[in-house]
């Protein structure tokens, strides 16, 4: 029987790198379009059109552009039109990542898995209306039966299982020969943020060598936005879209729904330097933790956020001073800002002030489900290039958000590590940390 390792003796650490990423977001598809949109401080908010929003307290959002520019995604991508739309996006980010990474073998192997984080398809209240319309018995009564039949019918025509939150995950393990993990994650606005974050828990403790890992949401519909109204969150400001994103500003009154995708591809360090593969960032640490507070509010003193952090930093062995930028979740709702400041203040001390921090949903919107992925390809661009993105619409200081913001403009800067910030529902909060990559 082999002896158990002394602490002297220990196997080393397993470690995890970036070897490609791809992104669709609102003002770009593709990361190069995207990263180059973003430096130049684009807007991809709009009047929502692929349906009509008239009589919704919002009407715009960060969206796709039109149904043509899906069709074209899903056509590109081998799709039918019948796919829904955060398939489309997603197996068209995934696709971009595995072929940045130079990674279809690899993703072959055994050893080899995909965690995605998305809530699936969703019917909106239009459709499903007209479903009980339709399915009306003698009497014009709608019962469990008859709405079950219709409904069943309608779905079939386009494939019932499209509908199941895992239909992505599957997707993706089908079409690039992922025959390992796969995994679906839904912790709301954590959900890729978490898939991500499991998947490097994942390859450090040898379940697997690489990973495809990320999220994809498109739930731009009349009753999100309607919900979303009644929880009081939504911007109002419809008749100027491209500066409704405000996060951080004084007059900031409620997020924009956005919609897109983003995928890694993570590898075990030493995995992929044997196979030559370029290391973009290493992702060193990941933090998790609940608030324990509310569903639908964070806790007023952040130690969710708090606790996330922490753990990031602790995870990766680093210190507050190590960190140079903040990838801030920045929803543009007045509560999440200025916990979310006050937070990253108690996390870094004296060095918050010395810190740039930047919020992308100032201009893809919140991307829900997808928003950890993309944000977390941003701050590993970020580091890529020494440059931070900006946080467009700033104009107005607000005295509880006192950081640096990096306003309305890219700034070229010294990042040696960053975190990303994904909150969500249900208290959730995720913190991944990227570092330059080591030898």
């Amino acid at each position: 029987m082999a002896a158990i390792p002394s602490s002297r003796e220990r196997v080393p650490a397993r470690r995890v790198v970036v070897t490609g990423l791809d992104v669709v977001t609102p003002i770009g598809v593709g990361h190069d379009a995207f990263w180059k949109a973003a430096l130049a401080g684009a807007s991809g908010v709009r009047r929502i059109a692929h349906f009509d929003p008239e009589g919704l307290p919002t009407q715009m959002a960060a969206t796709l552009a039109d149904p043509a520019a899906i069709e074209a995604l899903a056509a590109e991508a081998g799709l039918d039109a019948l796919e829904p739309r955060g398939v489309v996006v997603g197996v068209r980010a995934a696709s971009g990542a595995v072929a940045a990474a130079r990674a279809r073998e690899v993703l072959r192997a055994p050893r080899a898995g995909v965690l995605v984080g998305t809530s699936g398809e969703r019917h909106d209240l239009r459709s499903l209306g007209a479903i009980a319309y339709a399915s009306r018995a003698e009497g014009l009564a709608v019962t469990p039966a008859s709405f079950a039949r219709e409904f069943a019918g309608r779905v079939a025509k386009a494939r019932l299982e499209r509908l199941c939150p895992q239909y992505l995950a599957s997707r993706l393990a089908a079409r690039f020969g992922i025959a390992g993990p796969t995994t679906t994650i839904q912790t709301a606005c954590t959900s890729s943020a978490q898939a991500i974050g499991e998947a490097c828990r994942a390859i450090r403790r040898g379940t697997i060598d690489v990973a495809l890992a990320g999220g994809a949401e498109c739930i731009v519909s009349p009753i999100e936005i309607q919900l979303f109204c009644l929880l009081g969150v939504m911007s109002r400001q419809n008749a100027a879209p491209e500066t409704a994103s405000r996060p951080f500003d004084a007059r900031r009154d409620g997020f924009v729904m956005g919609e897109g995708a983003g995928f890694l591809v993570l590898e075990e360090a030493s995995h992929a330097r044997a196979r030559g593969a370029e290391v973009l960032a290493e992702i060193a640490g990941y933090g998790t933790a609940c608030d324990a507070y509310r569903i639908t509010d964070e806790a007023p003193d952040g130690r969710g956020a708090i606790r996330a952090m922490e753990r990031a930093l602790a995870d990766a062995g680093l210190g507050p001073g190590d960190v140079d930028y903040v990838n801030a979740h920045g929803t543009s709702t007045r509560m999440n800002d200025t916990v979310e400041t006050a937070a990253i203040k108690a996390v870094f001390g004296a060095h918050a002030a010395r810190l740039l921090v930047s919020s992308t949903k100032s201009m893809i919107g919140h991307t829900i489900s997808a928003a950890g992925a993309i944000e977390l390809a941003t701050t590993v661009l970020a580091l890529r290039d020494q440059i931070a993105p900006p946080t467009i619409n700033y104009r107005a200081p607000d005295p509880e958000c006192d950081l640096h913001y990096v306003p309305n403009a890219p700034l070229a800067a010294r990042i040696r590590a960053a975190i990303s910030n994904s909150f969500g529902f249900g208290g959730h909060n995720d913190c991944l940390l990227v570092r330059e990559a080591r030898p």
